[in-house]
């Protein structure tokens, strides 16, 4: 027989048993229920709407328009893409403003589906979060809407759309946003939004659970995105349609980079040319090391302090080790007319890899480990769905239903986080920073303070934030994929309601 006939169907009964073995597991979920958990729609307290104003007074107003549109988008490889866009362009309009500035975004939507802004790692009022169904309405074709919020701490963070993240965010929705000290600390400053694009092959259903399926059984924490997408793009574009990064030789620059794809991504640098100096909008104590690798997570921002080592072209690139990776290469060159460089990047067998919890924050939401007011216990886990496929959970549950994490305003949150699961899951909170104590019950050296932590399979995290920004925030991960089957859940203020449902006339759906 054919070994490719015999290796597809090992595969089929592989996934035969996988699906039988699942149906027959305690993760098993077949609740398709579309209502919030009880209590976050009951007209009961205060409206969303009616907590945490803000005025421009005598602020700066920075004023913004975007227009969510379809856009025939050339990736510079040759290859064409069907993208929707925020003003045309992938990533969006990039946008920069100053700590303190009152921020005035007008959305307009011309496509023909409902869209929104969400504002990625931003403090702000729970009704500007950007989330359909929990903090507004989807923004519906051929309407506008304003978001409005003050620009209070500086540092690197994106927007994209909070409705059919899954979709929406993989077809282009997105796009920076800097929050800019007032006194700037590099006169150099670049932004790179990090992705990936199925752009050869038709991106699979993840209802037929193939991706899925295998990554469960070969224990690849990202099994499922690397057989989805066959592109990797930095700031929309691959391989030679990279623009090159032009700096002399001894200056140094800023770089800020995020991740807006669904895998992580760890890019090589010349040896001894950067340190990290900034996590999720918060400075760390990073320094110069043996580490030239910096893994970021979906959904992650790292800042870094890139200085040119020599005359030489160079490059900063993903680490070869999975498919397509070559594509993800930045020159960096003295001159605009000078050659990129094409030699292969080469990686010590002793270099470490910088993560999102590396190194500590310069300054800590608590000093000392404090005594929580409310304590969630978070298992990640993976399941399935009748009729559905497979499920993300959070507690043996998918969004709508997981349980929420209830809060009074002022207390002090302790979550533990567990991955029981075979896939990595970058867990983002809206509308606050926590800060993490320990990994596999091991206290941190050095604390970080953050809004996302990357959890793969087999570990554990413990995290502490305080509930001071009253509201209805997403707690979720920020692998899209996982978030849209159910990896989702709530912080709920009690005494506080959102008057918005999920589906409806307004097809409200915040995954």
């Amino acid at each position: 027989m054919n070994r490719k006939i015999i290796g597809s169907v090992s595969i089929l009964i592989l996934l035969g048993i996988g699906v039988v073995l699942f149906f027959n597991s305690p993760f098993y979920n077949n609740n398709s229920s579309q209502s919030l958990p009880e209590g976050i729609l009951e007209e009961e307290g205060t409206s969303i709407l009616d907590i945490g104003n803000q005025e421009a007074g005598d602020r700066s107003v920075k004023t913004f328009d975007l227009t969510a549109q379809e856009t025939e988008w050339e990736l510079g490889n040759g290859e064409t893409v069907n993208a929707w866009t925020y003003n045309g362009t992938v990533p969006g309009e990039p946008l920069r403003v100053t700590e303190g500035d009152f921020v005035r975004i007008n959305l307009k939507n011309e496509l023909d589906v409902p869209v929104t802004i969400h504002w990625h790692g931003v403090l702000l009022p729970n009704k500007m979060d950007g989330v359909p169904g929990l903090t507004q309405n989807a923004v519906q074709p051929g309407e506008t809407f304003t978001y409005e919020y003050i620009a209070e701490d500086a540092g690197t963070y994106w927007y994209h759309s909070h409705q059919h993240s899954s979709t929406q965010v993989d077809k282009g929705l997105y796009g920076s946003l800097v929050v800019e000290e007032k006194e700037k600390e590099y006169d150099r400053d670049e932004f790179y939004i990090l992705d990936e694009w199925a752009v050869n092959q038709e991106k699979r259903d993840m209802s037929n659970m193939g991706g899925m399926m295998m990554g469960a059984m070969s224990g690849d924490g990202e099994a499922d995105t690397q057989q989805m997408y066959d592109t990797f793009t930095v700031n929309g574009k691959s391989g030679e349609g990279i623009d090159p990064l032009v700096i002399k030789e001894g200056e140094t620059a800023r770089l800020r980079f995020v991740n807006a794809g669904f895998q992580q991504h760890q890019l090589v640098f010349p040896k001894g040319s950067m340190k990290v100096i900034a996590n999720d909008a918060e400075k760390v104590n990073g320094k110069k090391g043996s580490s030239n690798v910096l893994e970021i997570a979906p959904g992650e921002r790292i800042d870094v302090e890139y200085t040119k080592q020599n005359s030489e072209s160079e490059v900063i690139a993903q680490k070869t080790n999975i498919e397509n990776a070559e594509e993800m290469r930045i020159p960096v060159v003295t001159k605009e007319n000078a050659d990129h460089p094409s030699d292969q990047i080469n990686i010590a067998s002793s270099s470490e890899i910088a993560t999102g919890v590396t190194y500590g924050s310069e300054e800590l939401i608590f000093e000392e480990t404090p005594d929580p007011d409310v304590t969630y216990n978070m298992d990640l886990s993976m399941g399935m769905n009748m009729g559905q496929g497979m499920a993300f959970q959070i507690n043996n549950e998918v969004f709508p239903e997981t349980p929420p994490i209830k809060v009074e305003n002022g207390d002090i949150v302790k979550v533990n986080i567990t991955n029981s699961g075979r896939m990595n899951h970058p867990m983002h909170l809206h509308g606050h920073r926590f800060q993490v104590v320990s990994k596999n019950g091991t206290a941190l050296d050095n604390p970080i303070v953050k809004d996302l932590i990357h959890v793969k399979p087999g570990e554990e995290y413990t995290v502490y934030f305080k509930a001071n920004n009253k509201g209805e925030w997403l707690f979720h991960c920020h692998d899209n994929n996982h978030a849209e089957r159910g990896m989702v859940t709530i912080v709920d203020y009690q005494g506080v309601y959102s008057p918005f449902e999920l589906g409806g006339k307004y097809e409200n759906h915040p995954q």
